[in-house]
């Protein structure tokens, strides 16, 4: 079938993140772009990351006239999976378009996974829910041979019935041999627009590439609409051919490995340095893993070797109390001894924080300053706690949500819970913090220096100036905060003690049958 795949989610919907321009091709969708194409589909392309409005995709439907049109969204990007309006709001543009043009509509990503009713209601014929590669194969085998008629013994989709009800048939494993999918279709997105915004935004170039899919680990705040807790890897011999592909093909300064978890399965980390030193290749890349895990023999300096530039662990609090009732699994000794290691080795560290889960106290953001004192991190994100469904976190605060159940965009930080302070205390504090990091660091290492072990009189003076900058920022916010602080009404939703694994129904983590 003549086929247009693209996406809803645009970076250019999303201001936060349009301004910081780390611009990523949509991975997920180049993978489905392939999977058909080597079905022997005839498929083209139309990359919503890098566009700024929908008239790109309506501007391709007119071109292209497709008999099929597929909204595929890069699972493997978190922002893809947080849900946001401003891409539903597109979806619903996009979904219209198309079947103006007599086009049938497949829609797969998280939001529709969690909401497909929303998105036949926009007018798409079938939803994928979850993982969908083998899906959409089979999804448009039977569509060009029999139509909508006969889809209805295909697992992993949700589509209107003859009688109008909506049909959700059973869900569909997870794929173990991820090494079996062909490589993401880059050949079908212009990398040379991506990369004169990266060097005009940063200076250099990066491109993103998956080893895995998934997370076996259980916090439960986290939403995992696409692979469940079923992990799967693929083997490091085809990561480092797809470092060695990227690194000829579109010669990327750093590398950006999407996954939840890089390296989890023991030993990964070394083969894959090894692979890399077989192809004699040399490519920074940074990666999200967990503090426990970092803390394995040997694997810190596997990471290392493999080029490893920037490592992100997801700290979320500086309060035990608080990372105990998340159910994150890792303690604030495990946090600092995996930083202290990353240092070490010469590793870029980023924390991931989360303000505004229920039962935390001022008491416990304080300590989560104190995180940051102890390790200086090089660079922080932040976040409040966001109730996605079909987690934990989400059903206990269900009866608190109104109207609002989801962000317009990555930056909203709405606390739409009753949480412990307003919305408006957490937005000050999202900014207060990123600058106390910036001054915490610039304190604790005010003297630059070269490699020689000079010092640098040029980078000092520019530290010295970055760090008098974060001061003038940080006082006003101060004083906000604690106007807000003593303003914000008590939480009234205090930590549950019954929220565990048992009443979360969870069980054992499946670490799949991948390589």
């Amino acid at each position: 079938m003549k086929t247009l795949i693209g996406q809803a989610y645009h970076l250019h919907l999303d201001p936060k993140n349009w301004s910081n321009m780390e611009l990523f091709p949509p991975l997920g969708s180049l993978y489905a772009a392939a999977v058909l194409r080597e079905a022997g589909h005839e498929v083209h392309f139309s990359d919503s990351m890098i566009a700024e409005s929908t008239d790109v995709w309506e501007a391709a439907l007119e071109a292209e006239k497709p008999q099929l049109a597929v909204l595929y969204e890069d699972n493997f990007n978190y922002l893809t999976k947080m849900c946001l309006l401003n891409m539903r709001d597109a979806a619903q543009v996009m979904i219209e378009a198309a079947k103006k043009t007599g086009a049938l509509v497949i829609v797969a990503g998280s939001d529709a996974s969690d909401v497909p009713e929303i998105y036949l209601g926009f007018g798409a014929d079938v939803v994928i829910n979850g993982e969908g590669e083998i899906t959409l194969e089979q999804l448009v085998a039977t569509l060009e041979q029999d139509g909508l008629q006969k889809i209805q013994d295909i697992e992993g989709i949700t589509f209107y019935g003859a009688d109008g009800a909506v049909i959700k048939t059973p869900k569909r494993r997870s794929l173990r041999d991820i090494d079996s999918l062909p490589m993401p279709a880059w050949d079908l997105i212009d990398l040379s627009r991506y990369r004169v915004k990266w060097k005009a935004h940063h200076g250099r170039f990066e491109l993103n590439i998956a080893t895995s899919r998934g997370c076996p680990f259980h916090c439960n705040w986290c939403a995992k609409p696409i692979w469940g807790r079923a992990y799967n890897a693929r083997s490091p011999e085809k990561i480092a051919d797809e470092f060695a592909m990227l690194a000829k093909q579109g010669n990327p300064d750093r590398i950006w490995v999407m996954d939840d978890i890089f390296a989890m399965k023991p030993g990964w980390a070394r083969s894959f340095a090894n692979a890399l030193n077989d192809r004699d290749l040399r490519l920074p890349f940074k990666c999200l893993s967990r503090a426990d895990l970092l803390l394995r023999k040997g694997e810190v300096e596997a990471l290392a070797d493999a080029g490893c530039q920037e490592l992100w662990i997801g700290a979320e609090s500086g309060s035990q109390k608080i990372l105990d009732a998340m159910e994150k699994g890792t303690s604030l000794q495990q946090i600092d001894d995996a930083t202290t290691l990353l240092k070490q080795h010469g590793i870029r560290v980023g924390f991931f924080l989360q303000y505004g889960y229920p039962g935390e106290t001022w008491a416990d953001i304080k300590q989560t300053f104190g995180l940051l004192r102890r390790n200086l991190p090089d660079v922080i994100g932040i976040s409040v706690s966001y109730p996605l469904p079909g987690t934990p976190f989400h059903d206990r605060v269900l009866d608190q949500l109104g109207s609002k159940k989801n962000w317009q965009h990555a930056d909203d930080l709405d606390l739409m819970y009753r949480g412990p302070f307003k919305t408006s205390f957490y937005r000050v504090l999202h900014r207060f913090t990123h600058r106390l990091a910036r001054y915490q660091r610039g304190t604790a290492t005010p003297i630059q220096r070269d490699n020689a072990g000079k010092i640098n009189q040029r980078a000092t003076l520019r530290e010295a100036a970055g760090t008098l900058r974060a001061l003038v920022y940080m006082v006003p916010l101060w004083a906000q905060l604690h106007v807000l602080r003593l303003t914000s009404k008590p939480g009234v939703t205090p930590i549950d003690p019954k929220l565990s694994r048992a009443a979360a129904g969870l069980g054992a983590v499946d670490l799949g049958e991948g390589n």
